[in-house]
Formats: C-alpha cells, sequence, structure tokens
C-alpha cells in the first residue's frame, strides 16, 4: 500500500485557501470590494446613471481590491504603495561631485577619439573591399548573361 502526500516545493508560497481557493485575506478584500462598489452603485445610480456610478466606484474599490490579491517581493499592495509614497516624496536626490581633473579626463578623450578613428577607418576599407567584390561579382554576371545570350543565339533559339 503506498501512501504519497503532495507537498510544495517552496514553502514561502505555500497557501492555505479557505473557500473556493481563496485565502483568508483574498475573502476578505473580495467581500469588501463587493459590499463597497455595490454600495456606492446603488447610492449614486439613480443620480448621474450606471455606466458614471461604475466609474465612480472603481477608484474606490480596486485599492481594496488589490489589497488582497496583489504581492510584489512579498510586500502586499498597501506597503508597496506606502514605499513609493516615501520614495516619491521624502527622498532626496543624490548628488554626485566628480574626482577627476581636467586634464585626465582630455587624455581619455583623446585616446577614445583615436580609437573611433581607427575603427572608422577600418570600417572604410572594408566597405571599399565589399563595393569591389560587389562590382566584380556584377562585371562576372553580366558577362555570363551576355555570353549566354550569345550561345542561345548562335544556336538560333532566340
Amino acid at each position: 500500500m503506498n501512501v504519497s502526500v503532495e507537498i510544495n516545493r517552496d514553502i514561502d508560497k505555500f497557501k492555505e485557501s479557505v473557500v473556493l481557493g481563496l485565502t483568508a485575506k483574498q475573502l476578505i478584500a473580495s467581500v469588501l470590494s463587493i459590499l463597497v462598489g455595490g454600495t456606492i452603485v446603488v447610492l449614486t445610480y439613480k443620480k448621474v446613471g450606471f455606466t458614471l456610478s461604475a466609474y465612480i466606484a472603481i477608484p474606490i474599490v480596486a485599492p481594496i481590491a488589490l489589497s488582497g490579491f496583489y504581492s510584489f517581493n512579498g510586500m502586499s499592495f498597501m506597503q508597496m504603495m506606502k514605499k513609493r509614497i516615501k520614495f516619491m516624496f521624502k527622498v532626496k536626490p543624490l548628488v554626485y561631485k566628480s574626482t577627476e581633473n581636467v586634464k585626465e579626463l582630455k587624455e581619455v578623450a583623446t585616446v577614445m577619439e583615436e580609437e573611433n578613428q581607427k575603427l572608422k577607418n577600418n570600417e572604410d576599407i572594408n566597405i571599399k573591399k565589399t563595393k569591389q567584390k560587389m562590382i566584380r561579382i556584377l562585371v562576372i554576371s553580366i558577362v555570363f548573361a551576355l555570353t549566354a545570350i550569345s550561345i542561345a543565339y548562335g544556336c538560333k533559339y532566340l
């Protein structure tokens, strides 16, 4: 008699389902989203219409739903939004102060310019060689075509 028990390979990603495969957090977020969204739509659809009332409810319901389902690098939606807001407003800009002097930078620039010039010269030589090869192939093709035409004319196929 073989008895096997399935175990998730990654224990950190294991989720205990409560109802319909949802975790407790997801179930609570779903129920709250439906209740809040439904309440907003019911209260506003007589004054602004069904479509506009749905558009009013979406920005309010979305964060509630995302707080239950969204996860990024182990952080919930609320933790992620707190970090984003912190980075937008509380982080000071980084300042860079160069430690190189102008003389060293000019030397590096001249060396790089010389290397670029060498590469450009090599590319020019390669382009010329490629053009020469293409011209040779064209001349050979024309000679071959003319030879084939003259043979066909000589044999009276044309």
